[in-house]
């Protein structure tokens, strides 16, 4: 004869002694909870399934393009902003040196954003030429170039690889934190 010993209650966590090998629960009542609750996960795991399953490129494109802008409020929040040059306090913008427009590859290119005052970037509209005078002193000449030529180049990006793009700047906001 097998000895039992006591066992915790998955949901309540109360100490029991079970009647048999396969019960995890106290009582009829903890067992009906942890099927709800079991039943609740399941729901969600499915409802984010579907969720996914139902999501356009666009969709997946507006995450990136938020992730990226968190990305970039993150890695300028202790800099000036690049329009005025005053320190960066408190809310700031993840300001667009060639706006966000259509599907620019632009959106997601990291010289061409940078931590934007709300001032210049809303109320100023960008204040461009500013944003200009000073992206050219932080750029190399090389790489002011390349922003140059990239600008109204269409965004061509599989969703497979919008998702992988997602998943690199959230990478880089936990590196930063």
């Amino acid at each position: 004869m097998h000895k039992i010993y006591q066992r915790k209650c998955v949901q309540c966590k109360d100490k029991f002694t079970p009647q048999n090998n396969n019960q995890i629960c106290c009582s009829g009542f903890c067992a009906y909870e942890y099927v709800k609750k079991q039943t609740a996960k399941n729901w969600q795991k499915e409802k984010k399934e579907l969720k996914e399953k139902l999501m356009s490129k666009s969709d997946y494109l507006n995450i990136l393009q938020k992730v990226f802008n968190t990305f970039i409020r993150m890695r300028d929040k202790d800099k000036n902003c690049i329009s005025c040059d005053r320190k960066l306090i408190g809310k700031f913008d993840a300001g667009h040196f060639f706006s966000v427009g259509a599907d620019s590859i632009n959106n997601i290119n990291e010289n061409n954003v940078h931590g934007q005052c709300v001032h210049c970037n809303r109320d100023k509209h960008g204040n461009v030429k500013e944003y200009d005078l000073r992206l050219q002193m932080l750029l190399s000449d090389t790489e002011y170039q390349m922003l140059l030529e990239s600008r109204n180049k269409p965004l061509k990006l599989s969703i497979d690889e919008v998702k992988e793009l997602i998943l690199i700047y959230r990478q880089k906001i936990k590196e930063l934190k």
